[in-house]
């Protein structure tokens, strides 16, 4: 793939995934709007800070927007996440997010690619592994306790934003489990972005002794197939250092990264 394609998938990213909100939106969740951005709140953990562009902002004008976002959240007694893209605008917008209490986390490489490379792989489960799709409150506290022990830390924000877009709309996503003799050993979502070309793949969190047994591989392209059933041609995937390379030989590339940037009050 060239770089001008990468330009272009790029640019079909920004301008139909960003900013990424949930649609439709969950009981309780509000989403409002302060300048270019969007602030989403009441979905699951802590606030979330989105937007396709910042509108050539700058300067002090930027510090002043970040400031207020900083105040906003303070006065909720709140966290929130301001997810920054690479070739986000202007290229010190890291710096002055850190500037103003955010702290970056870790950085993830967002990849692009035709549904129909990733949903025609056939790969091989190990014996005795299965995938589910799932929308039950008890299988999402077995993901939750999955990804928990996975990252050793508390993921039961999972189960309450999961739960909500379901009810929201059960067509909007799907959630699949690969288990083995009754344990979840790993786990993924595919979101169908209304009004878009696009599928988007979440989770994928695999137990560690389950890993390099092609389950993730199994799970990327279950799901791939689900989303070309619904007519979706391309797939996007915020992805981590070991799950790129996976991704980019199914034929995805790489369009940009994203890097969370989180202010705790």
């Amino acid at each position: 793939m060239t770089d001008l394609d990468a330009l272009r998938l790029r640019d079909a990213y920004d301008t139909q995934i960003r900013p990424e909100l949930p649609d439709p939106v969950p009981a309780g969740v509000i989403i409002d709007r302060d300048g270019p951005l969007f602030r989403v709140l009441n979905l699951d953990r802590g606030g979330f800070i989105t937007y396709r562009t910042l509108d050539g902002l700058a300067g002090a004008e930027l510090d002043a927007l970040i400031a207020r976002q900083v105040e906003f959240f303070r006065a909720r007694g709140e966290s929130v996440e301001w997810k920054l893209a690479g070739h986000d605008e202007p290229a010190d917008l890291g710096d002055r997010l850190r500037a103003a209490g955010f702290v970056p986390e870790d950085l993830e490489t967002v990849v692009i690619g035709p549904v129909a490379a990733l949903a025609g792989a056939v790969p091989v489960l190990p014996e005795g592994v299965r995938l589910r799709e799932v929308t039950a409150r008890e299988d999402l506290d077995r993901i939750a306790a999955m990804e928990e022990e996975v990252w050793q830390a508390d993921r039961s924000h999972l189960v309450t934003g999961l739960a909500r877009e379901i009810e929201a709309d059960p067509q909007s996503i799907t959630i699949v489990v690969a288990e083995a003799d009754g344990t979840v050993v790993s786990a993924g979502w595919v979101r169908y972005q209304r009004g878009t070309g696009f599928a988007t793949l979440w989770g994928g969190s695999t137990l560690p002794q389950w890993r390099k047994k092609g389950i993730y591989r199994a799970l990327v392209a279950y799901r791939a197939r689900l989303a070309e059933q619904r007519g979706k041609t391309l797939v996007q995937v915020d992805c981590s250092p070991e799950s790129r390379p996976i991704l980019e030989r199914l034929g995805l590339v790489a369009v940009t990264t994203t890097t969370p940037y989180v202010y705790t009050p």
